[in-house]
C-alpha cells in the first residue's frame, strides 16, 4: 500500500467514523426541483431542494444540496419531474432545524444516465439485481 492509498483509507476511515451513523440513500420518482442560484460579487451559491417519491411506500423524502464556490459557476445536472433518481448523502441530525432533510452528497439521474460525480454504475446495477431478486422469492 502506498502513501496515496494509506492517505485515501486515512480519510474514509475518519469520515465513516464521523458520519457512519448517518449515511443514507433513496431512490425514487422526482416530484418536485426547486433550484436557486445566487450570486454575491465573486462568490456563486446553489441550493437545490427535492422532493423525491421513493418506489416503495407512501411518504416523501425531502433533500437539498447546498454548494458553494468563489469565481466559478457551481455545476448541477438537469433533473425534471418524473425522473428515476438515486440520492446518497446524509441524514440530519436529531434534535435540528432541518432533522427530516437528506443532505444530498452525490445523485444518480437514471433515466438521463447522468451523475453529479462520476462512479461506477456496474456496482449499483449489481446491489440492486440482488435487492429485486431477494424480492420476488
Amino acid at each position: 500500500m502506498g502513501f496515496k492509498d494509506k492517505f485515501n483509507k486515512y480519510f474514509q476511515d475518519s469520515y465513516f467514523e464521523k458520519y457512519g451513523d448517518r449515511i443514507a440513500s433513496a431512490s425514487g420518482t422526482v416530484v418536485s426541483v426547486k433550484v436557486e442560484e445566487k450570486n454575491f460579487i465573486f462568490i456563486h451559491k446553489l441550493v437545490c431542494d427535492l422532493v423525491v417519491k421513493p418506489e416503495v411506500g407512501k411518504s416523501v423524502i425531502k433533500a437539498r444540496y447546498k454548494k458553494w464556490r468563489w469565481f466559478k459557476k457551481v455545476d448541477f445536472i438537469p433533473l425534471s419531474m418524473g425522473h428515476k433518481i438515486m440520492i446518497m448523502g446524509l441524514k440530519g441530525v436529531k434534535g435540528k432545524k432541518d432533522a427530516d432533510i437528506l443532505q444530498i452528497q452525490n445523485i444518480l439521474n437514471l433515466t438521463a444516465k447522468k451523475d453529479l460525480i462520476p462512479i461506477d454504475h456496474s456496482q449499483i446495477k449489481k446491489s440492486r439485481q440482488q435487492v429485486n431478486k431477494m424480492r420476488y422469492k
